[in-house]
C-alpha cells in the first residue's frame, strides 16, 4: 500500500480556481446589497434591507449562497438562508436552500447566459406547514441584481411575495 505522506499539501494561499461549470454564472459571484419589498394576501406589506453573497468554492462546480435581511428602521435581523447553486452546462440549475425558519427548498430551473436570467421552481418545499410552492427569478439589469419571489400556500395559488434590487459592493 502506497503512502501519500511525502505528497505536498495544497497551499492555503493559492488562488481559488473557478470551475468551468460556473463561468456562465460568474457574474453572481461577490456580495450584493440593497432593499426589497414584501407582501402577501395574508400579511401586511413591508420593506427590508438585504445582502446576498455568492461564493466560489475552489475547483468545485457549485456556488455557495448566503442571504440575510433586516428591518430598515432598526437594523434588526429578519430572515436568513443559505445553500448551494449547481449550474449545469445544458443551461439547467439545481439549488438547495435552508431558511432560518426551518423551511428547506430544493429548486430546479434554467439560466440564460446572454440575458443573465435565472428562473427557479421548487421541486420540494420541506418542513413547511403552510408553504407548498416557491418560484424565484433573478436577472441582472443595468448592473443591478433584481429578483422576485412568488409563493403558494395550501389555501392560495402562486402570489407575489418578495422583490428587490441589489447592487454589487
Amino acid at each position: 500500500m502506497e503512502s501519500n505522506i511525502d505528497s505536498p499539501a495544497p497551499e492555503a494561499s493559492s488562488p481559488a480556481v473557478l470551475h468551468p461549470a460556473l463561468a456562465p454564472l460568474s457574474f453572481l459571484l461577490g456580495t450584493w446589497r440593497g432593499q426589497g419589498e414584501g407582501g402577501y394576501p395574508t400579511i401586511h406589506s413591508f420593506s427590508y434591507g438585504e445582502e446576498l453573497h455568492f461564493s466560489n468554492l475552489p475547483n468545485k462546480p457549485v456556488i455557495g449562497y448566503t442571504q440575510k435581511t433586516w428591518k430598515l428602521s432598526s437594523g434588526e435581523p429578519m430572515h436568513a438562508e443559505s445553500g448551494y447553486w449547481r449550474p449545469k452546462p445544458d443551461g439547467t440549475i439545481e439549488v438547495v436552500i435552508a431558511q432560518s425558519t426551518g423551511l428547506v427548498e430544493v429548486q430546479k430551473g434554467r439560466y440564460n447566459t446572454n440575458e443573465k436570467v435565472i428562473q427557479l421552481q421548487s421541486e420540494i418545499v420541506g418542513n413547511a406547514s403552510k408553504v407548498k410552492e416557491i418560484r424565484r427569478s433573478f436577472q441582472l439589469v443595468d448592473g443591478n441584481l433584481c429578483y422576485d419571489v412568488e409563493m403558494a400556500t395550501h389555501s392560495l395559488t402562486l402570489q407575489p411575495h418578495l422583490k428587490a434590487v441589489l447592487k454589487k459592493i
